[in-house]
């Protein structure tokens, strides 16, 4: 369990990205403790929680009754739905993207989670690696404008192949849904707000395309693909204006250790040494919203 300092965390979910990083990230951080696991085959959670010394749940309330925190790895329609439970109780939210199932169940959390003055933060790994943090400092250097254009491209095989071929709600909806919303919130982040969906384009069986307009005039192209022969990912982000080049090329750091500095946030929030997450389920509904806006706009 740990030391009473350390905050008691339940993970709920027992796929790959539950036991290769929310499991070690959370067992490995000073300031929290593995405390508890529920899957919704139980079989699988006695497997995770011994993995990590904590203790399996038959049922998520039990769960809830033994933690200060949930971490969530499980689909966007079960997470949405179980969110709201923990929230209602007190718990404090480590959310994945996307947020929940629809945009209604996204804002379903936010909701939950404003009326119970909970903390929140939503996995958006690439945010908390140094080397994305050095990019998007030199980049607000000099403000965006309309005369900034920004280009995003993450290309896999990962639907073809590996942990993650097989689930289906990946399946269904491809990269959009996956990396749509780690690919909107940098641009969002890196030259200003987005305000709309100027154009979107979707080939089967995997392929997206769109173009984004930005607060003060800036645009930013997007190509998202899950189903090429493509390994390792081709990832880049890019920007050009008047302060010149500035690109971005893979993912520059372990998701274990992104995780753990978004943990150091989730911890300064909760024990009041920091201010609340940026990138809570307020960030993930938006990020849904405009996920969504491209899906319509493609047709």
């Amino acid at each position: 369990m740990g030391s009473v300092d350390q905050l008691r965390v339940g993970l709920v979910g027992g796929g790959p990205w539950a036991r290769t990083v929310h499991g070690p990230a959370l067992a490995a951080h000073p300031g929290t403790a593995m405390a508890a696991v529920w899957t919704r085959r139980p079989e699988f959670a006695h497997e995770v929680a011994e993995e990590f010394g904590a203790r399996a749940h038959a049922r998520l309330d039990d769960l809830l009754d033994d933690v200060d925190v949930v971490a969530f790895a499980v689909p966007p329609q079960v997470q949405g739905e179980l969110a709201v439970r923990a929230a209602a109780v007190g718990r404090h939210l480590i959310c994945e993207k996307p947020l929940a199932g629809s945009v209604e169940d996204a804002r379903a959390v936010v909701d939950a989670v404003q009326r119970a003055g909970v903390h929140s933060s939503m996995v958006l790994t690439m945010r908390h690696a140094p080397a994305v943090r050095e990019w998007l400092a030199a980049l607000h250097s000099a403000p965006a404008g309309p005369d900034t254009v920004a280009s995003a491209r993450w290309l896999s095989g990962s639907l073809l192949g590996g942990p993650y071929s097989a689930s289906a709600w990946r399946i269904e909806h491809g990269a959009l849904l996956d990396l749509g919303p780690h690919v909107i919130d940098l641009l969002d982040a890196a030259v200003g707000a987005v305000t709309s969906v100027g154009w979107a384009h979707h080939d089967q069986p995997d392929l997206w395309r769109f173009g984004l307009v930005h607060e003060g005039g800036a645009h930013s192209t997007v190509t998202l693909s899950m189903r090429l022969p493509i390994d390792p990912s081709e990832i880049e982000f890019a920007v050009f204006g008047p302060n010149g080049s500035h690109r971005l090329a893979d993912r520059h750091a372990d998701p274990r250790t992104c995780f753990a500095a978004l943990l150091d946030e989730l911890v300064a929030a909760i024990d009041g040494s920091g201010p609340p997450p940026a990138l809570d389920v307020a960030r993930g509904l938006r990020l849904q919203e405009l996920v969504e806006q491209v899906r319509s706009a493609a047709g």
